[in-house]
């Protein structure tokens, strides 16, 4: 058994654990690599279908090409896809493209506080209907406690933090400093009434086994990770307002996977494009604690 095995398996572990163990389970899927490569194991681990919602929170700023490739792969899955979204701030324009906050409160706005009210189900979310093949809204008000998260350790700081299982108050805020020990393989799922509970089944995966998996297993990714011709392409996706692109003429996995290996970007961090990273320190820690994925 390889490395990427190893991790698969650990990983699919994770999943049908957290199946088995926690009721109201959801998956955010952000579109991007990490996410995706997440759904994938996910509909591995049951047979090719996903038996949880996958969660996605539009900050009506994602790169248009986003959302497409959400939307056809929702059509070919035949995925169970919800939205939430924070409609009162769009409405009022407080936001950073609009000029009246910063990126920090614009992503507490659209993010952390979209993400936070759509779990609970207090917000209005919208389920995509396959019978007509558009977004209607979600008559189930019933709030997700568990929450399956692509992130990983290697991707920024605070990240490193985290646990495979880890705990967030009624608030979702999280507690840093007050994480179970997983050792040896042996996770706590045990945990107290009202506990919301984020579940990181990538957790030790890095940016290198991502690219490796998604080639060796072909998994359909957005265009917008390759060079179009102008020397430049996303590393990691986010708004559009916030997120750069890098310097790069990777046009297929294989040469993404090769640009990693030759340490070409050993010293840059994954997510140097995102602005708001900048503006939070050089990391998410503010943003994370108060519920940002």
């Amino acid at each position: 058994m390889d490395n990427l095995e190893k991790i698969e398996a650990q990983s699919i572990y994770i999943l049908r654990e957290s199946y088995r163990e926690f009721k109201n389970m959801c998956m955010l899927w952000s579109i991007g690599k990490d996410s995706t490569v997440l759904l994938w194991l996910a509909r591995k681990a049951f047979f090719g279908h996903v038996p949880f919602p996958l969660v996605h929170i539009d900050t009506s700023y994602k790169i248009p090409e986003m959302i497409q490739y959400r939307d056809d792969l929702v059509k070919k899955w035949k995925l169970n896809m919800v939205y939430g979204q924070n409609k009162e701030a769009l409405a009022n324009k407080q936001t950073y493209p609009d000029g009246n906050v910063d990126r920090i409160q614009c992503c507490k706005n659209l993010k952390s506080g979209a993400l936070k009210h759509t779990l609970s189900g207090d917000w209005t979310r919208y389920r995509f209907d396959h019978d007509v093949q558009d977004y209607v809204e979600d008559s189930n008000k019933e709030p997700y406690t568990g929450v399956i998260v692509g992130v990983r350790a290697d991707e920024e700081g605070s990240r490193s933090k985290e646990r495979y299982f880890s705990p967030r108050d009624k608030e979702n805020d999280w507690d840093v400093g007050d994480q179970p020990p997983e050792f040896w393989n042996q996770f706590k799922t045990d945990f107290s009434p009202g506990t919301h509970l984020r579940i990181h089944p990538l957790l030790d995966w890095t940016e290198l086994n991502i690219w490796e998996y998604i080639q060796r297993e072909n998994i359909p990714i957005t265009g917008l990770y390759f060079d179009r011709g102008k020397g430049q392409r996303y590393r990691s996706l986010g708004c559009y307002p916030c997120t750069g692109s890098v310097e790069s003429t990777s046009t297929s996995v294989p040469e993404i996977i090769e640009e990693l290996r030759s340490g070409k970007f050993a010293n840059i961090a994954e997510r140097s494009g995102r602005a708001q990273d900048k503006e939070d320190g050089g990391g998410l820690e503010t943003l994370r604690r108060e519920g940002y994925m």
